[in-house]
Order: C-alpha cells, then structure tokens, then sequence
C-alpha cells in the first residue's frame, strides 16, 4: 500500500510517501529512506526495498520524501540547513503520528551526508542504518561537477544551477557549508555508534570514489560491503537486489 502526504510545519511542506502492508495502524517499526543529489522520492529503489522489507516482516512502514528543491519540492534555493530541518521533521513525524517504536534509516549518497550531519548534530535516533553509495567529502565531488565558467560565477557572489533531472540554485557559500561539514564530519566520532551503521558502496561507483567510504568506515570502525563492479546506482539490478537484501537482513528486528 502506498500513502502520498505533506507535513505542513514551521513554514515548511515535505512532500512525503509512505509504504506499508495493507493496515497503517499496525506499523510499529518506520525506516526513513532518503535519496541522493539530483533524486526524487518517487524511485524504484525504494519500492523495491519498501515491498521486500514488508513482505519478509511485519509492522514495517517505509516513508521516503524529496529533498528541498528536489522532486515535487516548492523550494529553489538549496540549504543544508533546510534539508536538516526536512530529516526531523519527518522523524517527528514517525515518531508522533505513526508512534513508531523503533526506527531505521536507509539513505542514498547525498541522503547519507544529511543523515551523518544529522547525527553530528543531534545524536543518533536510529536503532539501524544503512548508508548505501554514501557522500563523504562531498565539497570535493560538487566541486569537480561544476564548470569553470560557474565556478566564476560563484566566485563573484553570483548563483548557478545544479542537478539533473530538475535545476536548483546553489551559491558560494552553499559549497562553503559542504567543506566545513565535511570536516566536521571527518573529525566526529561515530565509533559509539559503529554497531548500528552498515555502509554499502560499488567499487566502480565513478561519483563517490569507494576510497573514500573505506576511510571513514575504517576511522569509526563501521562495517563496509563493498559490491564488485557495482556503480553509484547500483544500476545493475543484479547489485541492487544484493544491497537491498543486504539492508533487510540488517534492519531485523532480532538484530536490535
């Protein structure tokens, strides 16, 4: 079963989806799925996860939902600071309306830089995560996507526009913010949380250098399944199927 809905809080609507099988009221357990740079709630990815995860047990609802400027998204500036207040909004949101008692997350790349800044900030409110194609350091990867002439751009205080699928603006001090969380991501220890953290990443992902997850994994201690030949989006669905059932097995309930 399938729910569209918004959360309408502090000036801000997050278009959100939720998964779940057949009876709302019998969830217990809500993973939050976040999506990369560029992505949009409404992915098979999640699907997928969403059915197998509900298929193999009971009480899972799955919410996913798109980023500030993403997906259906009314937004057209992109802040770290907004896709922060997105990520705990929708926690408040499992936690209050669903009265989840356990939680989970499953983020994609841009959606685990967020998660990793969310726990810097706050601690980690998940009994299980699962960060598949994770961006660490990410200044470094946004910065080598933008091109010469936007880089002067930026550098003149002017704004560019990024991404694929749909364009939004992104500013000087946006890639600014990406280098200081970077660092304070590369200086937070996470090791408290090493056991409950799963981190799964292609060797051929050609965005996110696999070099870079197995030196944060190695640093907290945080457990890395590396997929030959798998690429950013897992593209392959032969992969995809390998990752997923990878996270289910993670998220089982005895496992927490």
């Amino acid at each position: 079963m399938e729910k569209l809905f918004d959360i309408n809080e502090k000036g801000y609507s997050v278009r959100c989806k939720l998964f779940y099988d057949k009876d709302i009221h019998s969830i217990d357990k809500v993973v939050i799925a976040t999506h990369g740079f560029g992505g949009f709630k409404d992915n098979k990815s999640v699907e997928k996860f969403a059915e197998r995860i509900d298929t193999k047990y009971k009480g899972f609802g799955v919410i996913t939902f798109d980023w500030p400027c993403h997906g259906q998204d009314a937004r057209k500036k992109l802040l770290i600071s907004e896709c922060q207040t997105y990520l705990q909004l929708v926690i408040d949101y499992a936690r209050e309306h669903l009265k989840a008692q356990a939680l989970y997350n499953y983020s994609v790349s841009f959606g685990g830089f967020n998660t990793l800044k969310y726990i810097e900030d706050h601690g980690n409110p998940f009994d299980r995560i699962a960060l598949r194609s994770t961006s660490v350091k990410l200044y470094d990867i946004m910065s080598s996507t933008i091109s010469e002439d936007d880089h002067k751009k930026l550098s003149k205080g002017k704004e560019v526009l990024a991404g694929r699928d749909r364009k939004m603006k992104i500013s000087k001090e946006f890639l600014e913010s990406l280098k200081t969380i970077d660092d304070e991501i590369a200086a937070f220890d996470y090791i408290d949380y090493a056991e409950s953290i799963l981190m799964i990443h292609g060797t051929l992902d050609d965005s996110v250098p696999i070099e870079n997850a197995k030196e944060f994994s190695e640093k907290n201690i945080i457990e890395l399944v590396e997929v030959e030949k798998a690429d950013h989006r897992f593209s392959d669905p032969k992969r995809m199927d390998f990752a997923i059932q990878k996270i289910i097995d993670f998220f089982a309930p005895h496992n927490n």
